[in-house]
């Protein structure tokens, strides 16, 4: 998910109206201040934001509009974009792996973990390869959006040839990389450094106490 100028300036306008007023904009109102003149192009907006889980909506109501971490200034709605493999890499076969959220697939977050909403996301986690790193199946881990990670980054690592993602520890050694589990029981995945691409490092882990 990417939020385009004009999304993020929507979601600034609700934000805005909320705190001087105590209650959302109306449809033209939002228009009027991001420069759109169609309501049209403004609902476009909005049920995108809506579909990512960045707003609620009743469509039925002038100004149903609602930020779901809003009772609380200091959150901010992430969304999981899907499951991690925490183990040996397998291939992603599903787009959501890192694509779109569902509609509730959100977590609300204080602005100190997720200052930045347009380059955070979360994963849900696979596999037992990160214990040691106390992560483990069902975990959700809060991921920061980066091209690039420094030795001992956790990083979701794409390797290209494989087509396959895992998470990991981060090192280069040699003109190569090494992705270190955290388990003694595995071994660490050798690969060239032309060969993996890095989509995000680790900011946090949200435990499954389930």
């Amino acid at each position: 998910m990417t939020l385009t100028d004009r999304q993020k300036k929507i979601l600034d306008v609700i934000q805005g109206h909320l705190d001087r007023h105590g209650y959302p904009p109306t449809i033209r109102e939002i228009g009027r201040a991001v420069g759109i003149s169609s309501t049209s192009v403004v609902n476009y907006h909005l049920n995108k934001l809506k579909k990512w889980g960045l707003i609620e909506r009743d469509g039925q109501v002038s100004r149903g509009l609602k930020l779901p971490a809003y009772g609380n200034p200091h959150l901010l709605a992430i969304p999981i974009l899907g499951t991690i493999q925490a183990g040996q890499p397998v291939p992603v076969m599903e787009p959501k792996a890192l694509g779109e959220a569902d509609e509730t697939d959100v977590i609300e977050l204080t602005r100190d973990i997720a200052s930045d909403r347009d380059n955070v996301f979360a994963l849900r986690v696979k596999g037992d390869s990160m214990i040691d790193a106390l992560i483990n199946e069902g975990d959700i881990v809060v991921m920061q959006h980066v091209e690039t990670a420094s030795n001992g980054d956790m990083v979701a690592a794409w390797i290209k040839d494989r087509e396959e993602t895992t998470l990991k520890h981060f090192y280069r050694e040699n003109g190569q990389v090494r992705l270190q589990p955290a388990n003694p029981t595995m071994d660490p995945i050798y690969v060239a450094a032309d060969n993996v691409e890095i989509q995000g490092k680790v900011i946090a882990v949200i435990r499954n106490l389930g």
